[in-house]
């Protein structure tokens, strides 16, 4: 591993937007705050397609100019692996990862487990009896997330229907503003959204058919307060800060580095100031359970999906 003068090079890897009022942008605020140390050359690559050639290409090209490079997403959980074995000498680190190889390491900060929370949350603000997910990418923190909000919202109420669906885009509101009207229109009036740019789409819906919202990642309460009634809250950006210290440290950490409900905040359901008092006790007495191992999250779905009508 080169040292380039006193400092390390390291690239960081963005599929799809940077600034995407979600997942990435959420992630670049760490590499924002690394970007202001004096042992770290940064290089940041964004916008690569979603696609294996695509990312491949991304990978190897960061890794010969750089000493080593983390990937942003669970998306570099399948392309990742091969590259960091053809480069020995680099190390590699994927946020929100579940790969570890001897020079690859994985940060995992559970977003589920705010999705646990918002989903008992949907549970017992829903009128209908019907709530909706909508995610975009079918990658494990995103398949892990909807898990999570279905066994939360069952944790609740079993007879709740929920209307789950990943939409295969993170960035295109058109089809995500579709996707989210199609499942107010059958029922759901709580909304539970994974999404990244697309987000503003399920917005207008949710604004247009006077359906509420629960974001994930950034803090939607304060952004959209009108339409948001909670933020499923995950500091990705964490991940990112200790991937980078850990690659100047020189370690390889032998299995996944976990952060959740137990660690400062990382993980986090935020209410809005509308959520009655007994309600918000009632969601942070279920969070302190989380932490304290006393309430198991699933990480698998085998339900049925929605799909709106052509």
């Amino acid at each position: 591993m080169t040292l380039h003068g006193t400092k390390r090079k390291i690239a960081v890897l963005f599929v799809g937007e940077l600034h995407d009022s979600g997942f990435n942008a959420c992630a670049f605020q760490g590499v924002e705050r690394l970007q202001k140390r004096d042992d770290i050359c940064l290089e940041v690559i964004t916008g690569v397609p979603f696609e294996a050639q695509a990312m491949t290409a991304a990978l190897t090209g960061a890794a010969n100019r750089n000493d080593s490079v983390i990937f942003i997403g669970g998306q570099g959980n399948s392309v990742t692996p091969p590259i960091a074995k053809s480069f020995p000498h680099r190390d590699f680190a994927v946020v929100q990862g579940e790969v570890i190889g001897p020079n690859l390491a994985s940060y995992d900060v559970l977003q589920e487990q705010s999705a646990f929370l918002a989903g008992c949350l949907a549970a017992r603000l829903t009128r209908s009896g019907v709530v909706g997910h909508l995610s975009g990418h079918r990658v494990t923190p995103g398949l892990k997330g909807r898990a999570a909000f279905v066994a939360g919202v069952a944790h609740m109420d079993p007879s709740i229907q929920v209307l789950t669906g990943f939409c295969g885009t993170q960035d295109d509101n058109c089809v995500s503003q579709t996707w989210a009207e199609a499942e107010i229109k059958a029922g759901a009036d709580v909304l539970f959204t994974m999404l990244n740019a697309a987000r503003n789409g399920a917005i207008t819906a949710c604004r247009n058919l006077g359906a509420v919202q629960i974001g994930n990642v950034l803090n939607w309460c304060e952004i959209e307060p009108d339409v948001f009634i909670a933020s499923a809250l995950a500091r990705i950006d964490r991940g990112v800060e200790h991937a980078a210290l850990d690659m100047i440290a020189g370690n390889v950490p032998d299995q996944v580095c976990h952060y959740g409900l137990q660690d400062n905040d990382i993980v986090s359901l935020s209410l809005a100031a509308r959520v009655p008092e007994e309600l918000a006790y009632d969601i942070a007495r279920i969070g302190q359970k989380i932490a304290l191992g006393e309430i198991m999250i699933p990480i698998d779905y085998d339900g049925t999906e929605f799909l709106p009508e052509s």
